[in-house]
């Protein structure tokens, strides 16, 4: 195949996307940023043969020493014995039906090893839509060295890599929640015309209003009110929280964001945890919260948060509960507490590790007591479920 570009046809968005897929489930550590690499050295490379596929791969898709015998393996299982068509026949037959060559058989059919890369063309000037291929999901905007490990319980995680998951979170608190505010602002897609605005610009265009100023209300960040459970049942998560709490600290806005802990008693860690090194503000916390890994009353100290000045913040805020749901205090003080959280809060999410069992009831009598009065409950004890948590907290702009 010298001399011929090896992917002529070929849809290469897809096929980078399919062969990233590929690489992580393999166990090779892709940064979100490699399909678009990939991407563009195939377009200025054309590569003529497999070498040159092979560097093109590993130059932009490999950023770790220790991924590269895992690489050569997947590389092997899907290009050593592949039979790439320089014109394959869906291009010149309309829509790709089928794939291209599968390893091993040198005709067309279902890859037996590398099945997940489509060798699917691009759509024809006189085709209909290609139906697209449901083993292909795009990379999730997670730290490069664990994205084939979201799956993973933050059990299984040391310090280091914690101390990294928190850092991106820190970098995400920009797309946490935002509200309206009563100003406005000039937007191309507002919905409000300003008046006085158009008619200073018509002086221009002797006084015909050419162009209409638009302007919508102005999004303000919203308050965040973290409250987590440091008791002994929650140990394996507590130090994830903390940095998730650290990274509220960092969300800006006119209101100053809440993080509390709690076990036995209530302890407000706001000051602490806004000191600049991660490191020294986790340490801090730790210390301050003498009751950790103690024993659990999450009535009683959300009932203590309400009856301090600190409960005001409450009032209009994006309210987040990490805990298990194991409560020693009777239902009925957490349902009370949560209710009067309810009437203030803008919305209630409840963090719960223990949902992402396959088998998890809410039956204990805390959790029964208090699901009426969330918006959302929502397992976070990895990776997938914290970014699935940020991507809740984005998607939050309101009135």
């Amino acid at each position: 195949m010298t001399g011929t570009v090896l992917l002529r046809g070929i849809d290469l968005a897809a096929f980078a996307v399919a062969v990233v897929a590929r690489l992580r489930r393999g166990g090779v550590a892709v940064a979100p940023s490699g399909p678009a690499l990939f991407v563009q050295a195939l377009r200025r490379m054309a590569p003529r043969s497999r070498t040159e596929l092979y560097w093109a791969m590993r130059l932009t898709l490999v950023d770790r020493m220790q991924d590269l015998a895992a690489f050569d393996t997947v590389f092997a299982t899907v290009f050593a014995d592949a039979t790439l068509g320089v014109d394959p026949p869906s291009r010149t037959h309309g829509l790709p039906t089928e794939r291209a060559s599968t390893p091993g058989t040198g005709g067309q059919g279902q890859s037996r090893n590398g099945g997940e890369v489509p060798w699917a063309t691009l759509q024809s000037a006189t085709g209909s839509d290609r139906s697209t291929d449901k083993s292909v999901a795009l990379p999730d905007v997670l730290p490069s060295r664990f994205a084939a490990r979201e799956q993973e319980p933050f059990a299984r995680f040391d310090p280091d890599d914690l101390r990294t998951v928190g850092a991106w979170l820190e970098q995400t608190s920009a797309l946490w929640p935002q509200r309206n505010s009563r100003r406005y602002e000039n937007h191309s897609h507002g919905k409000r015309i300003d008046f006085r605005a158009t008619m200073h610009n018509s002086r221009r265009t002797g006084w015909e209003p050419a162009v209409l100023v638009r302007t919508r209300p102005r999004r303000r960040p919203r308050r965040i009110v973290m409250i987590c459970d440091v008791s002994r049942s929650m140990q394996p998560y507590s130090t994830i929280y903390l940095h998730l709490m650290r990274a509220a600290m960092q969300h800006r806005s006119p209101g100053r964001p809440e993080v509390f802990a709690f076990s036995t008693s209530l302890t407000r860690l706001t000051s602490v945890l806004a000191h600049r090194s991660p490191d020294i503000a986790v340490a801090r916390a730790n210390e301050k919260v003498a009751d950790r890994y103690g024993g659990t009353h999450i009535g009683r100290s959300l009932t203590a948060l309400l009856t301090t000045p600190s409960g005001n913040a409450v009032r209009g805020a994006v309210v987040v509960i990490a805990s298990d749901g194991w409560d020693s205090d009777t239902p009925d003080v957490l349902a009370r507490a949560m209710a009067r959280i309810r009437r203030r809060a803008w919305r209630v999410i409840w963090l719960n590790p223990r949902a992402g069992e396959s088998r998890f009831q809410p039956a204990t009598g805390a959790m029964a007591a208090a699901l009426p009065f969330c918006d959302i409950m929502m397992p976070a004890h990895t990776l997938a479920g914290i970014h699935a948590f940020v991507q809740v907290l984005a998607s939050s702009v309101v009135t």
